[in-house]
């Protein structure tokens, strides 16, 4: 076990193992990743002192959580359209700027007067801690399912905050930077790293928006690319202008972001690889390094900023930015009631504790542990108690009962038309660009890109979404949305069509499991045959039975001509039809089907689960 233990490439490989197992706990468990991250840390440091980063990785334990930390922010940067901060209401814009300057400005105090921090430290600690994130808050929406409005406004509060808090936070370490040297030369050096981060940013941006618009390297080097480039911007800053690295990789990710003309969508790609392994194994590493006797030596003064922070800094920050939002006390209350920290406030505590231990600061220790337990209070606490309270004071949506549909071709346009004319909440996801243009034309609510990436899961609004019809001729990728969105909404809440004759060899046949779910409509509806029949002119026609016209009186009408799609109760509830689970089909209940042209010659029979 000492071998094992005093081998770097052994402790390497460990670190990797737990963060995977830490990613697939957190995964099964529906929890925020970053909570167990962090809890194995703390097992593999201080508690029992098997893992010690300093000791693993010496000298190069700094450039390396600096590089990391460089590409969270760029990543974070890149999704920031300043389109976003107009585009999604009042409040979501009120709450980046003028809610993290109140938030800024409780913290700041409280860290000061309550642990004793200098007033720097603490003023670099209130503006760590402005930032939320969508990694802890996404998971947490799907378990308290909040009314859209308050779960919009959290997502992307979460989306647009990080790069906003994490520039602010390096703003404020760049003034300590420069604090330290004498009053003359302070606001010269502070000039230079905001110009120089602003401008190489600027410049930088511009040139990689242009290399990839204008195809300057080959597809399979972009992301590579931009990655290396990145990174050799952030180094070349920090050669000009001592620590300026990090405030230019934020404006070149804002820069990119809102090039015309630029699509970054999949330059985003790369994180979702790097944070997988390299993201994971540094917060394991980060949360090695805490000291228990440094935790023990906060004492109640932690509790006591934490409850300021929690309890006093965010409902007024939510209540001073409400003005013009229309939102009433009980989406204010559950909005003040939800502000987990996440992936940017770990990262940029620990470089900059790092960094502030350097200067020789007073109690720069204290940074990171601070930041470490209000990430973990505030994502145990209010995962707990969120739902409860979205209960108590009525403010959770009702069961989602609308409809994801990946594919977006003819036939899926359509059945998506027929469901919004119910008024049932519909959004179709795509990796083709060419149809989800033709979706959006239709003004149906569009994903365009890989519904099971982590992008998607970021951004994409699920709340309403309580089934998934999986009608792609993605046979490679089909799959892979169906076991990942039954995972998310549970067994039987996803559907796909019948594959139809399969190719004889073993390896094209589909498992036994997956088959068991491509249940929807009916057994000859495959995906080749309902793109037929759209491309043809068949219709979706509603019908009501009445006693006049009933179910048997609808065979007689249309007969092999239709095929049964869904049903509608008296009360709106819409019952999917699929191969083996029949339903009774009442009076006053409506009949969705979708009607081949009258010359159709195909008289197969209509679908399964008739009633």
């Amino acid at each position: 076990m000492e071998q094992i233990l005093a081998n770097p490439m052994a402790m390497l490989v460990l670190v990797g193992i737990v963060s995977m197992a830490c990613q697939y706990l957190a995964y099964m468990l529906k929890l925020p990743a970053i909570l167990p991250l962090l809890l194995a840390g703390l097992a593999l440091g201080p508690m029992t002192g098997v893992l010690d980063p300093d000791a693993l990785f010496g000298d190069l334990l700094f450039p390396l959580v600096s590089l990391a930390v460089a590409i969270i922010l760029f990543e974070g940067a890149l999704t920031l359209k300043l389109s976003d901060l107009a585009g999604h209401g009042t409040m979501v814009r009120n709450l980046c700027t003028l809610g993290a300057l109140v938030t800024w400005l409780i913290a700041t105090p409280a860290a000061h007067y309550v642990l004793g921090m200098p007033v720097q430290l603490a003023a670099l600690f209130g503006a760590i801690v402005t930032v939320t994130g969508p990694t802890v808050i996404v998971p947490m929406l799907r378990t308290v399912r909040p009314n859209t409005r308050i779960s919009n406004i959290l997502r992307w509060e979460g989306i647009v905050i990080d790069p906003i808090g994490a520039l602010l936070a390096v703003l404020v370490y760049e003034y300590i930077v420069a604090a330290q040297n004498p009053f003359e030369h302070s606001l010269i050096l502070l000039l230079k790293v905001v110009v120089i981060g602003f401008g190489l940013g600027s410049l930088m941006g511009h040139f990689l928006g242009t290399m990839l618009r204008k195809n300057w390297v080959p597809h399979y080097l972009r992301n590579t690319a931009v990655l290396t480039l990145m990174l050799g911007a952030y180094a070349i800053s920090d050669l000009l202008a001592h620590e300026s690295g990090l405030l230019t990789v934020t404006v070149m990710g804002i820069w990119m972001a809102n090039m015309k003309g630029l699509e970054v969508d999949d330059i985003l790609e790369f994180k979702e690889t790097l944070s997988v392994l390299l993201i994971s194994a540094l917060f394991i590493l980060l949360a090695a390094r805490v000291e228990l006797f440094t935790l023990a030596q906060l004492g109640w003064g932690a509790v006591i900023v934490l409850a300021a922070i929690m309890y006093v800094a965010r409902p007024l920050s939510v209540f001073l930015s409400a003005p013009g939002s229309g939102l009433n006390w009980r989406e204010l209350t559950m909005l003040s009631w939800i502000a987990p920290r996440g992936i940017v406030a770990a990262a940029v505590s620990a470089l900059f504790a790092l960094k502030m231990e350097s200067f020789g600061l007073p109690k720069s220790e204290l940074l990171v542990p601070m930041v470490f337990l209000l990430i973990i209070t505030t994502v145990v606490v209010q995962s707990l108690t969120a739902k409860p309270m979205a209960k108590l004071i009525g403010v959770r949506a009702p069961y989602p009962n609308g409809f994801l549909i990946f594919g977006a071709g003819k036939f899926s346009r359509m059945l998506a038309k027929d469901l919004m004319q119910k008024e049932v909440p519909v959004r179709i996801a795509d990796t083709n660009w060419d149809a989800i243009s033709e979706a959006r034309m239709d003004n149906i609510p569009t994903y365009y890109g890989n519904p099971i990436s982590e992008h998607a899961s970021l951004t994409m609004d699920l709340s309403t979404v309580g089934k998934v019809l999986v009608l792609s001729p993605y046979k490679q990728l089909n799959p892979l949305v169906t076991y990942h969105f039954e995972h998310l909404l549970g067994d039987g809440a996803v559907f796909g069509l019948n594959p139809g004759a399969q190719p004889g060899r073993a390896s094209h046949q589909v498992s036994e499991d997956y088959a068991r779910k491509l249940t929807l409509f009916s057994e000859n509806a495959t995906y080749s045959r309902l793109a037929s029949l759209a491309a043809r002119g068949a219709t979706i026609r509603t019908t009501r039975l009445t006693e006049a016209f009933t179910l048997e009186d609808y065979e007689a009408t249309y007969g092999g001509r239709a095929t049964r799609l869904y049903a509608v109760d008296p009360q709106g509830k819409i019952y999917i039809c699929t191969i083996g689970h029949e339903f009774e089909i009442k009076e006053d209940w409506q009949i969705v089907s979708l009607i081949a042209p009258a010359e159709e010659s195909d008289h197969s029979e209509v679908a399964d689960g008739r009633g």
